[in-house]
């Protein structure tokens, strides 16, 4: 990524170019990447390919002001890390549910070394608002919950939430080309839960905006809001409204 790139996916996320590649750029980095960009797999339900490529990311990201899933946020993300000095992994992981695990590269997580390596995750939906040390065993209290990182037996590395299991990350360092025939998975499989419904959430100041198919869902450490949107044209409002995505129609549900 050059420099105008990185500047222009700087103003994306309301963020300066930082000093030093540092925790501290890192943490605001991150944080304020959540707030700017949705997660969203509309693309998915628009008959859009998703290409993991770094200028088909930029293009639909920054200059189309568009979100994405794991491996277009992160994939991303790391391009403008790598270009602010920072030393960035691409690691694959596996999500966990209650059958057990997703497929390989099920998932896209970044390892970002400072003077500590940090987990870096801006494409996991409700998850740390910050990185998190992946070094340390015991809990690291953030704002979107209480996690903890625990090394299995084989040397991955388990998420937890909240004492939930989020994924399992394999350490190993990957390439973005690894991550396409899962991605091609989870936009065309009947058994991925991408192509069940579209989604589109952004981090609050005070909590998530989501919708969900045409619910729009809001909610706060102590609120919860649902409306299920009437017609068309307000669905494409409220996407307008609070995720700046301008939609000529609506999104249509794979069936």
């Amino acid at each position: 990524m050059n420099t105008s790139r990185a500047d222009a996916y700087l103003q994306r996320i309301a963020a300066t170019w930082p000093k030093h590649p540092n925790h501290a750029a890192l943490r605001d980095l991150h944080l304020r990447h959540l707030h700017s960009v949705p997660f969203e797999n509309l693309s998915i339900h628009l008959g859009e390919p998703i290409v993991l490529e770094e200028k088909a990311l930029f293009d639909k990201i920054v200059s189309a002001r568009r979100g994405g899933f794991c491996y277009e946020l992160n994939g991303i993300f790391a391009a403008l890390l790598t270009a602010l000095g920072f030393h960035v992994t691409l690691l694959a992981a596996r999500v966990a549910d209650d059958s057990g695990f997703g497929p390989p590269y099920d998932h896209l997580a970044l390892r970002v070394e400072t003077t500590e390596p940090w987990l870096a995750d801006v494409g996991f939906g409700s998850h740390s608002h910050h990185p998190l040390r992946l070094d340390l065993r015991g809990d690291q209290t953030d704002p979107g919950g209480v996690f903890r990182v625990v090394e299995t037996p084989e040397g991955d590395l388990d998420i937890y939430k909240n004492d939930t299991l989020q994924y399992r990350l394999d350490q190993r360092p990957r390439e973005l080309a690894d991550f396409e025939a899962t991605c091609w998975w989870h936009q065309t499989s009947p058994k991925s839960h991408f192509t069940r419904s579209p989604v589109c959430s952004l981090l609050t100041e005070s909590g998530r905006i989501t919708l969900s198919d045409r619910t729009l869902i809001t909610t706060s450490t102590d609120f919860r809001d649902e409306r299920l949107l009437p017609d068309d044209a307000t669905l494409l409002d409220a996407y307008r409204t609070h995720f700046s995505i301008a939609l000529e129609h609506p999104p249509t549900l794979r069936t």
